[in-house]
């Protein structure tokens, strides 16, 4: 039974994949390393309970996030297809942008998440998460 399953779930799994996502490069390989894994999420969780502010209602918005973010992504991956039918672009950029900016977005919370739980953050690390956010920040790490 569940073999059955397994050989007809991946192979529906990948083509719905391909439809929504396209050819799959190594951007969205790294976004699906960094997002799935849940690094972020394990991180947040580990320095709320550090900080003794640990609640359940603040990881369910997480991991809607985690999920929007795919959503973002295939919106970007159809805006590709659209201008790529129309000869207005010839590669995904507008998807690789988008994956770009979310990776980053999960490097630096990740490294933010350590640094809440006491971790020393390497001065470079720290330089690079201030010029990332923008200098109109005013959170510290």
């Amino acid at each position: 039974m569940y073999e059955k399953l397994f050989q007809v779930g991946v192979p529906t799994l990948a083509i719905i994949g391909q439809y929504l996502f396209g050819e799959w490069p190594p951007p969205p390989t790294l976004l699906l390393l960094f997002v799935t894994s849940c690094m972020d999420y394990a991180t947040g969780m580990a320095a709320a309970a550090y900080e003794g502010q640990l609640k359940s209602k603040v990881g369910f918005k997480g991991i809607g996030r985690k999920i929007a973010i795919y959503a973002v992504i295939v919106v970007a991956h159809f805006l590709d297809v659209y201008l790529i039918h129309f000869g207005m672009e010839s590669k995904a950029m507008i998807m690789n942008a988008a994956i770009l900016f979310y990776f980053l977005n999960e490097l630096l919370s990740i490294t933010e998440n350590v640094g809440r739980m006491g971790v020393p953050i390497p001065e470079p690390v720290r330089n690079a998460i201030v010029v990332l956010r923008g200098k109109d920040e005013k959170k510290t790490v």
